[in-house]
């Protein structure tokens, strides 16, 4: 096995859904059957956007793709795909954080490997990439960040927490999630369009995942909605959705009382959507959840509205 950067960017003429699948020709087959098993980094070029490194993910199969002579699919591991809390850049103080771009006196190569979709990656600098995307205190800040009261020993040694436990341990992920997932939506309710605090600041926003991480659903902002409380647990239970145009709210008006969606839900009857259009509801996860959630009315405690 062997750990990879592939090339991203959102208007590829590859069909590539980060947390799902990596589209890619024959000249990378070899290497990609390498890395099956094994954990993949992705990077957006230069031309395509400022991000750099941005996300992590696993693989698990590669196969032909269907109706594409000399093209393949790399399947990715559900839920494995981890975006980063904050972007890698490409560079740190004039240097390649990646080995194999690196020049012997620390400045970047020019051409070849660089310009590869598909390269290998040192486990030394898939772990230096991991540490400044993911980092190791993540779950600790954010429960600094809003709590003036909390406190921490400044001379006490921060808790290392090994890469791969913090790409699958499900509390880290969830606050990674949350984090991404809040801020792309402005801390604001995806459906309500209100950004609530509570008296010390904190967002009482919260994040949801459109298909549940059990029914194999990713932690991807594109699996994701900011909602408020209420409107969560009714998004949960199928008595809301969202429309296959990805913005009209479906309501479940037989069972949710007019006075509730007029105090809960904005006039217009759309959803509040994310300033990046990279962060928009896929519309597969969107089309999910109607199909297994909506109208079902999973309901395992009482209305909060009663």
């Amino acid at each position: 096995m062997v750990k990879l950067v592939l090339m991203h960017k959102a208007d590829s003429i590859y069909d590539d859904v980060p947390d799902q699948v990596y589209d890619f020709p024959r000249t990378y087959l070899k290497t990609m059957e390498e890395a099956v098993g094994d954990w993949v980094i992705y990077y957006e070029p230069v031309k395509a956007g400022p991000r750099g490194y941005f996300a992590v993910a696993k693989v698990f199969k590669v196969i032909e793709k269907p109706g594409a002579e000399g093209r393949y699919l790399a399947l990715i591991e559900p839920r494995s795909f981890l975006p980063f809390d904050q972007e890698v850049p490409r560079l740190m103080s004039g240097r390649p954080l990646e080995l194999a771009l690196t020049e012997p006196d620390g400045t970047p190569k020019k051409g070849g490997v660089v310009q590869r979709a598909v390269r290998r990656l040192s486990e030394v600098d898939f772990a230096r990439i991991i540490d400044i995307g993911l980092p190791q205190n993540l779950e600790q800040l954010e429960a600094a960040k809003y709590d003036t009261a909390t406190s921490f020993d400044e001379g006490a040694e921060p808790f290392q927490r090994p890469v791969l436990e913090r790409l699958t341990r499900r509390p880290y992920r969830d606050v990674a999630f949350r984090r991404k997932v809040r801020q792309a939506y402005g801390y604001r309710c995806a459906l309500s369009g209100l950004e609530l605090r509570n008296g010390g600041g904190r967002p009482e926003v919260q994040a949801a995942h459109i298909r549940p991480v059990e029914n194999d659903g990713s932690d991807s902002v594109r699996n994701g909605l900011a909602l408020s409380g209420t409107l969560h647990w009714m998004f949960d239970r199928g008595l809301i959705s969202i429309a296959e145009d990805c913005e009209t709210i479906l309501i479940s008006k037989n069972k949710v009382p007019k006075d509730v969606i007029d105090r809960l839900l904005p006039a217009d009857g759309k959803i509040l959507k994310p300033d990046d259009p990279r962060d928009l509801p896929h519309p597969e996860n969107l089309k999910w959840h109607r199909k297994n959630i909506y109208g079902q009315v999973l309901r395992d405690e009482s209305e909060p509205w009663v």
